[in-house]
């Protein structure tokens, strides 16, 4: 016979999001993407060893407005899995658990990954001229 007095788990119908349950999806996420863009990169290096035409024709793609959002999602992807990853091994040695602290670090990731993709937009977008 079941016992129907017993608690609930919590789930997505009970549960308050926080920004730990986002950033923790979004790690997750970020990390597929990176292994995911590895597949980019390996695609470059054999569009290069193929043929110049062939490296042109990706060097094209890569350039168009669709190429640079993908590199500059991944590029946030880079940056946040990196000082999530940080943020991490804090926990690890034990600290940063408290709540106002997790939320506070968090925010932090997102500021910190934020800007350093528009600085490094920044710094490819000036090196290479601007648009073209």
């Amino acid at each position: 016979m079941a016992n129907h007095d017993r608690p609930l788990s919590p789930h997505l119908g009970i549960y308050r999001w926080q920004i730990s349950n986002g950033l923790s999806i979004l790690h997750r996420m970020t990390g597929v993407a990176l292994f995911t863009g590895a597949f980019l990169f390996v695609a470059w290096l054999l569009s290069a060893l193929v043929a110049p035409a062939c490296y042109d024709f990706f060097m094209g793609v890569m350039r168009s407005w669709f190429g640079v959002l993908v590199m500059l999602g991944y590029t946030f992807c880079f940056y946040f899995h990196l000082c999530n990853g940080i943020r991490h091994l804090g926990w690890d040695i034990g600290k940063g658990y408290g709540k106002d602290t997790a939320v506070k670090t968090g925010i932090i990731v997102v500021v910190i990954s934020s800007t350093l993709t528009l600085i490094s937009a920044f710094i490819v977008y000036s090196s290479t001229g601007g648009a073209s």
